[in-house]
């Protein structure tokens, strides 16, 4: 009896953990048009007050999981390098990870940008892998998917 209220417990425990992951930081999506075949599109990540969210670079000692965004393969767009950063980096030692890391608090916005091959209607889809920590824990990592119209 003892062994299926830990069980339990840990199950609970687990559940609640990994459903507070994705609300420590809210994801916008917006396509800015620079061309006739040319767009920004912008990843707006908001972040609740107190915790952090890790950059796309690290430094060779930072244990934290930089944020990662992958785009599916669309043979009517061209996407180049890993997406713009923009907002105020931190590059500090980080408490929760006990490590030294690039992180960004309140506000980040990633930026890449996207040109057309042809003049045509099309989507931008994509994922973004994150994770957020405070100064005295790391919540496990998440993904949020997104489909932007060009």
């Amino acid at each position: 009896m003892k062994k299926l209220l830990a069980l339990t417990g840990f199950l609970f425990f687990t559940i609640i953990t990994f459903a507070q992951s994705g609300s420590k930081v809210k994801w916008d999506f917006v396509v800015k048009k620079l061309s006739d075949k040319k767009f920004e599109v912008r990843m707006i990540a908001t972040i609740q007050p107190g915790w952090h969210l890790y950059s796309q670079t690290q430094s060779a000692d930072a244990i934290a999981l930089p944020t990662k965004f992958t785009f599916a393969k669309n043979p009517l767009i061209v996407t180049a390098g890993i997406p713009k950063e923009e907002g105020k980096l931190v590059d500090a030692f980080d408490k929760a990870t006990n490590s030294r890391s690039r992180f960004y608090s309140n506000k980040a916005e990633f930026v890449q940008v996207v040109v057309l091959k042809t003049k045509v209607a099309t989507s931008v889809v994509g994922e973004v892998e994150f994770m957020v920590c405070d100064d005295k824990q790391c919540l496990p990592p998440d993904k949020k998917k997104f489909t932007v119209k060009l």
